[in-house]
């Protein structure tokens, strides 16, 4: 286990690009005020989260630009640039076409095409996954496909409303819990009869946590629906949760939240200085890496950081929000 690679949740990518369609729908919608188009927000953003993966964070994992890697900094900003276009339509066909997506993806699992064909660089960045545009001066591989991800930020979109004015608290938090529950629901049916939804079926091992473990193995790259119903339904229920629940603890979490671009360049440079001073200290240990042997210390180190880098998220929180600079604001 690399240092400064599993350190990043590998769950959470679902939920943050279904929170940044509801964002981009209130956005559009600001409390109090007009209606407003999200589109020139959207399209600005995308390509400015684009440039950030394949510069500032696409160094941070190794040091050099010998791959670029397409992940899931890519992912969220290729989805706004999609939803500035889709936005523009009905409401209800936002969400049809979200909902198409995130549940009829699975089916193109078994299209393949090779490098040599038409379509293969198009196909890749959608769904496929793999090395795009191959040269002898840098690769470029598409980690994150980006299809599914497009279905789920325009589903967050869509839900924006839930969000709105004509919701009051008590009928959001009732909606919130019908969703998590149907998402979690359905994930048990489809995935425990093995029906739909997951590429490799699951299987009663010989322990209950292998069973567990098998049944929990869902493919991320691209996210199968499976995987998305677990990560949303839960998604679900922490914003019961956050909304109903206020103290200490989620003023806490709510810091990490106010600059969250801020908080993940810096922990992957943290990192990646970090893993450089051990390499030259004490060697590889990994094969060619350096790295943890057991799972505790990686979550130890994880919380130990997020401890370290909460008061600089809290002091750059503080400068965005009295910024007038828009390029501050993206992060």
């Amino acid at each position: 286990m690399i240092i400064y690679s599993n350190l990043s949740f590998a769950t959470a990518p679902p939920v943050f690009v279904f929170l940044t369609g509801l964002s981009a729908w209130l956005y559009a919608h600001p409390r109090g005020k007009s209606p407003r188009s999200a589109s020139g927000f959207l399209w600005k953003r995308g390509l400015f989260l684009i440039l950030i993966e394949v510069t500032l964070i696409n160094f941070s994992w190794f040091g050099n630009y010998q791959t670029l890697y397409l992940q899931v900094i890519w992912a969220i900003g290729a989805s706004m640039i999609s939803l500035a276009f889709l936005s523009k339509l009905n409401h209800k066909w936002v969400g049809v076409i979200g909902f198409l997506i995130v549940f009829g993806h699975n089916m193109l699992t078994s299209i393949h095409i090779n490098e040599d064909q038409i379509g293969y660089t198009l196909w890749t960045i959608l769904y496929q996954r793999g090395f795009i545009l191959p040269n002898d001066f840098i690769a470029i591989k598409a980690s994150y496909p980006v299809l599914p991800w497009i279905g789920v930020i325009l589903l967050g979109y869509f839900t924006g409303p839930l969000f709105g004015e004509k919701f009051n608290s008590e009928a959001r938090l009732r909606t919130l819990v019908k969703i998590g529950l149907s998402c979690l629901g359905l994930l048990l049916v489809i995935r425990g009869f093995n029906i739909y939804g997951e590429t490799l079926s699951w299987e009663i091992k010989d322990t209950f946590i292998q069973s567990v473990m098998s049944f929990l193995n869902f493919k991320k790259y691209p996210p199968s629906l499976d995987f998305i119903l677990l990560t949303i339904g839960i998604g679900c229920f922490l914003l019961y949760l956050f909304e109903k629940v206020q103290n200490r603890f989620t003023e806490f979490l709510r810091t990490y939240g106010s600059a969250p671009m801020f908080f993940y360049v810096l922990h992957l440079y943290i990192l990646l200085v970090a893993y450089k001073i051990l390499v030259n200290s004490f060697g590889t240990n990994q094969g060619e890496y350096f790295g943890f042997d057991y799972l505790w210390q990686i979550w130890l180190c994880t919380i130990a950081l997020s401890m370290v880098l909460y008061f600089p998220t809290k002091k750059f929180s503080e400068y965005k929000r009295k910024s007038t600079s828009k390029w501050i604001k993206y992060f």
